[in-house]
């Protein structure tokens, strides 16, 4: 084993195959235990999945791993990724594995830790377990027959959440009477979110709420939402919600069957917390993927904001370095820092609800909130990631391409954290020109890179 085994969003890659193998595992199990192992006391760690098929394998891994090293492992089954932080901080459990890949099909499987604080590892942690794995580290340090760890499951794991998931949404407010279409993407979400709406007094329709191990994220959930906006035109919903395989990020469609993005999100919940006085620090966090309309908007109701790298875990690092409660990316990853450590797209689709029955408006109208600027993004395959200041080609027709925008657009190029890909995005007042600009720059880096 070389190399790291860590991405932007723990450690993924398709099933079977390393690092997404029994074996690798296995060696993570048994450092997640050892690293977070206490003097006198029996390292607990609750274990959650996705519903891929794969998840039975790296389940069953991690179990032998965290019992070998003397670990008492927790399994909940099924559970969305923020279910999985939730249930660690609320045991008091020394750390929190999710098995997921979250939006990515069900080739691919992944592994996300938390600490016993319901927050994701650090760099620092997950360099130390890369370490203790990569380098073959615990074999000598393996306990005693009598010393070593058994296995538990979780019954009521479900309903711990959902009463959280509860609490969040003001007690003052009824959703009686609401017509609400949910997407759950044949994944982690596919049991809790329907219940937590029914309890909660809401009329549903649920889709693609039938996983069989192949089909997570297969043409629906957040990823393809415009499968829920047809349903919510077709239902005469209120609105629309759309999850991704592991429940942590959520999209969101209005009643006219309009798709709203996380930037929407944020504009919408933040500038009624900022009206209540709850934006704290009155700032909100995005991401530098984040639409130019977000910043826009943020201007126009006096609204502070910091971009960050992409990623929710830089998202959060700027949150609570910034002092900031409220944060997330485009893409659908919303962080409540009042509710919830990690981004919860259940929390995050309660919070869209609150906000149109405190301000007695529909969704559509909340949308209006923000502009979206024209936007082109494109994909190049790299050989390899090589330092983009070191090409002055791409660099030229980057600077020439920013100086034809000035003030009324943005150009960004950065390398994908997860795959060989060079990202490039252009934003500006005319869907042609960013089109033809975002092209340009394309064709310069395939030269170069590809």
């Amino acid at each position: 084993m070389t190399g790291v085994l860590f991405g932007t969003d723990g450690i993924r890659g398709e099933a079977n195959k390393y690092p997404m193998d029994a074996e690798t595992a296995f060696l993570v199990g048994q450092a997640v235990a050892y690293l977070f192992k206490r003097e006198g006391h029996k390292t607990r760690i609750i274990i959650g999945k996705d519903t891929r098929i794969s998840g039975y394998m790296l389940e069953s891994s991690l179990e032998a791993g965290i019992t070998s090293m003397g670990g008492n492992p927790y399994l909940v089954g099924v559970l969305p990724t923020p279910g999985i932080s939730f249930l660690t901080q609320s045991m008091r459990a020394d750390a929190g594995i999710v098995i997921s890949a979250s939006h990515n099909p069900y080739e691919d499987n992944g592994i996300k830790i938390f600490g016993r604080d319901g927050f994701k590892l650090s760099d620092k942690e997950e360099r130390m377990i890369e370490d203790l794995v990569l380098n073959r580290r615990l074999a000598d340090r393996l306990p005693k027959p009598k010393d070593m760890g058994q296995a538990y499951r979780l019954k009521d794991a479900h309903g711990r959440y959902i009463v959280f998931l509860k609490n969040t949404f003001p007690k003052e407010l009824s959703m009686e009477g609401m017509r609400i279409v949910l997407d759950t993407a044949n994944g982690a979400a596919y049991k809790v979110a329907p219940e937590v709406f029914f309890e909660l007094g809401a009329e549903i329709k649920v889709i693609n709420n039938n996983p069989n191990g192949l089909n997570i994220n297969e043409s629906c959930g957040s990823q393809y939402p415009q499968v829920l906006s047809r349903k919510v035109l077709e239902y005469g919903a209120d609105v629309g919600f759309a999850f991704d395989g592991d429940g942590d990020r959520l999209i969101a469609v209005d009643e006219k069957g309009n798709i709203l993005t996380g930037d929407h999100v944020l504009i919408i919940c933040g500038k009624l917390l900022k009206e209540e006085k709850r934006l704290k620090n009155n700032l909100i966090v995005g991401t530098v993927m984040s639409n130019f309309g977000f910043c826009q908007a943020c201007k126009r109701y006096g609204i502070d904001y910091h971009l960050s790298q992409v990623g929710d875990r830089y998202v959060l690092e700027d949150m609570l370095r910034l002092g900031a409660t409220l944060g997330g990316e485009e893409s659908g990853h919303t962080i409540f820092l009042d509710h919830h450590t990690t981004g919860d797209g259940i929390i995050t689709a309660l919070q869209i609800i609150a906000t149109m029955l405190k301000t007695n408006k529909r969704l559509s109208e909340l949308g209006k909130l923000m502009e979206i600027y024209p936007q082109k993004v494109l994909s190049v395959e790299v050989k390899e990631k090589k330092d983009l200041s070191s090409i002055p080609e791409i660099q030229n027709e980057i600077e020439r391409i920013k100086e034809a925008l000035r003030d009324e657009g943005r150009v960004l190029v950065r390398y994908s954290g997860t795959q060989n890909l060079l990202r490039i995005m252009v934003e500006g007042p005319d869907q042609k020109m960013v089109e033809e600009y975002c092209s340009s720059i394309a064709e310069v880096a395939k030269k170069h890179l590809s």
